[in-house]
């Protein structure tokens, strides 16, 4: 829903991505379609993010349409077969202003009738998830696609295992911005245990709570083939649109590279788990 932050929304942020030469994970719930998305950086590095709907013909008109579009990869959020509980939404009765709709669907959710104790939008949506979402679905969807399948929000060796078990190229360890269930685990914490039990056997990356370079830094000597940035570049969205954008991604990149030299490395490969203690290890001394 990035046009709520700025006009020009998941244009400008696609742009800036492909400027700044990243990929951009597009969300099934834009309020650009995807068509559009790839139509104004034909030749930017994107995915799309895709949900499991109630209704299969849904998932597969999404999926046929991502492929038409040079999509080049599937995200799948499997940490979501029901929306959470979202006070904050519930009390705002949270809702797209009316020139505003969610791009990849034909629903006019202006349509839909109103309620006094939740949000409406999230009340639609919630609706069309299969809450009976299992790793057999992540065969069905292998079976309708050539396109690599990334899982978002896994946070356990266990999960791990069963995803490599059922052939995704990549995982996202993520906690889904900390608006799913709470107490689980900052993903910085929960990503070595990832990493650990995936052993090379596909890629792995994590989001949530990335804000500097060091913090890139980290997840990359803790085994994150790349990290995934969600809030600071709404931020940089609303403050200039597409050139916020591109300026959030050369703050991080540019501290990124700062503190990859004060540990003396010039390279990735340098990188090194012991370049990385806990809080605890200091009040062991």
């Amino acid at each position: 829903m990035q046009r709520m932050a700025h006009p020009d929304g998941e244009i400008a942020t696609i742009k800036g991505a492909n400027h700044e030469n990243v990929i951009m994970i597009l969300s099934t719930l834009s309020t650009t379609s995807m068509e559009d998305v790839a139509k104004a950086a034909p030749n930017s590095k994107r995915w799309f993010q895709l949900y499991i709907y109630n209704e299969r013909k849904v998932t597969e008109n999404l999926v046929a349409r991502a492929e038409k579009a040079g999509f080049s990869a599937l995200v799948v959020t499997v940490d979501t077969p029901v929306f959470g509980h979202r006070i904050a939404d519930s009390r705002n009765r949270f809702a797209l202003p009316p020139h505003l709709r969610l791009a990849n669907f034909d629903t006019d959710l202006s349509s839909l009738p109103s309620s006094t104790e939740e949000s409406n939008l999230n009340k639609y949506v919630n609706s069309l998830f299969d809450p009976s979402l299992t790793w057999e679905d992540i065969l069905w969807l292998k079976s309708i696609t050539s396109l690599p399948i990334i899982v978002k929000g896994v946070l356990t060796a266990e999960d791990a295992i069963s995803a490599v078990k059922y052939g995704v190229s990549g995982i996202i360890v993520s906690n889904h911005g900390g608006r799913q269930l709470d107490g689980v685990p900052a993903t910085i914490e929960a990503l070595p245990e990832v990493v650990r039990a995936v052993a090379g056997r596909c890629e792995v990356y994590m989001d949530g709570g990335v804000r500097t370079g060091t913090d890139v830094l980290k997840a990359l000597i803790l085994g994150a083939k790349a990290v995934f940035i969600g809030r600071p570049i709404l931020w940089g969205l609303a403050h200039s649109g597409e050139k916020g954008v591109i300026k959030v991604l050369q703050i991080l990149k540019k501290e990124l590279d700062l503190s990859m030299a004060l540990l003396g490395c010039t390279n990735v490969n340098d990188l090194k788990p012991s370049m990385v203690v806990r809080q605890e290890h200091y009040s062991k001394l």
